[in-house]
């Protein structure tokens, strides 16, 4: 990101359409450089953007498709390249810091599952961003190793041991397995 204040000031005029022409009732705050930097060091933001208000709740349904495509369309107008998009990231009511948790919460489930069983545990598809997030978190186990596999909107991540060869993978469009595998670890 070459210039950081126009690309915050563009970000504004975005978010200011939104909100007068959109009609969508959100009050935002925009912080550019290192104030926000990412706490947990997974993202490598470089403009971060807090949305409260009475619509922030409508943008985080369906699991937070339309806070994804917010960031989306800001990026693209601040001209990001696709593996930059990392560098503006937007929130509404604590939902990523959440779903972060959440995420380390299935990372160390699958982990736990990989190392007991020694077989792949494949986690249940996923939006890009949160695919690289679980890559990163899982890399902290030498003894296991992560691929993506599927297409689309149907993409997810496999977690095999370290020397398994590598297979082609299926999931269903479900949310079950990993939040089971998660949820069993957690009350051990």
């Amino acid at each position: 990101m070459k210039d950081l204040a126009k690309a915050a000031s563009q970000t504004a005029e975005f978010l200011k359409l939104l909100t007068t022409s959109g009609g969508l009732r959100l009050k935002y705050r925009i912080v550019a450089g290192a104030g926000a930097a990412d706490p947990d060091g997974l993202e490598d933001r470089l403009i971060y953007v807090d949305l409260t208000g009475p619509d922030a709740e409508l943008i985080l349904e369906r699991d937070g498709e339309t806070l994804r495509a917010m960031e989306h369309l800001a990026a693209k107008i601040i001209g990001l390249e696709p593996e930059e998009h990392d560098r503006i990231s937007f929130d509404a009511l604590g939902f990523k810091a959440e779903r972060a948790a959440d995420l380390r919460e299935i990372a160390e489930g699958g982990a736990r599952y990989v190392s007991e069983h020694g077989r792949p545990f494949s986690f249940d598809p996923m939006s890009s961003r949160e695919r690289r997030l679980l890559h990163l978190l899982l890399k902290k186990h030498i003894d296991l190793r992560t691929e993506s596999s599927g297409e689309g909107g149907r993409r997810f991540v496999v977690l095999y041991p370290k020397d398994a060869p590598s297979r082609i993978e299926t999931r269903p469009d479900t949310r079950s397995r990993a939040d089971e595998i998660a949820r069993r670890f957690r009350t051990r």
